[in-house]
This record gives structure tokens, sequence and C-alpha cells, in this order.
């Protein structure tokens, strides 16, 4: 990932609204939320919602899709994935137990697949 888009990706999340719905989309998994649910959820008016989303999708976080009446918005998983391997890119200097703690501590990986890191 290159820094401009590294840098674009963090500065959609540094907003309060911003960070409510990218966590509530990530929770969502793939088949995502529709729009209505996620103003439900976070309080927010159509209008805030729409320019936050808007953000999101720009920065390469959310995509939305169209299903019937209702627009569906989910998180892009491999954009976050490349988010925190921009981060801990140059995080372990060929040793990669100084990564393993921050690796062992995401309830994504199976402690099976944590074994391993």
């Amino acid at each position: 990932m290159e820094d401009d888009r590294a840098l674009t990706a963090f500065a959609a999340l540094s907003q309060e609204t911003r960070l409510r719905i990218v966590r509530l989309l990530v929770k969502a998994g793939p088949e995502g939320m529709a729009a209505g649910s996620i103003g439900e959820a976070i309080g927010a008016t159509t209008s805030r919602l729409s320019f936050h989303l808007t953000h999101l999708e720009h920065a390469g976080l959310v995509q939305s899709r169209r299903d019937g009446r209702f627009i569906i918005y989910s998180a892009i998983y491999p954009a976050f994935t490349g988010l925190i391997q921009f981060l801990l890119h140059d995080c372990c200097q060929g040793h990669p137990e100084i990564c393993a703690p921050a690796l062992n501590a995401s309830s994504c990986f199976p402690s099976k697949e944590r074994e391993n890191v």
C-alpha cells in the first residue's frame, strides 16, 4: 500500500462517526447493512450519514450496492488488511516475535493459526 492511500484511509478513520460506521460494518460481516439501519444504529441523520459514507467509499474502506429500494454498505476487508500490513511492514526488522503480540491479540485468527505467527 502506498503512503498516500494509507494517509487517506487513516484520515477517514480519524473522525468519530466514520470510525463508528466502520466498526459497525466490520461486525456486520460481508453481507453489510442498509444505510437506514446504519443511521439508526449510530444515531445519524440521513444527510450526515450520506456525507460520512461517501467519505469512507472515497477512502476505499467501504463499498455500496443496491438491493431493491435499499443501498447496502459493507466493509472492504482487504483494505483493512492492507492498512494492518502497512503499519506492521517495518515492525519486525527480521524479528517476527516483536509483532507477534499484536497479531495474537486479534480475535480474527483461530488460536491454532496464532501459534504459527
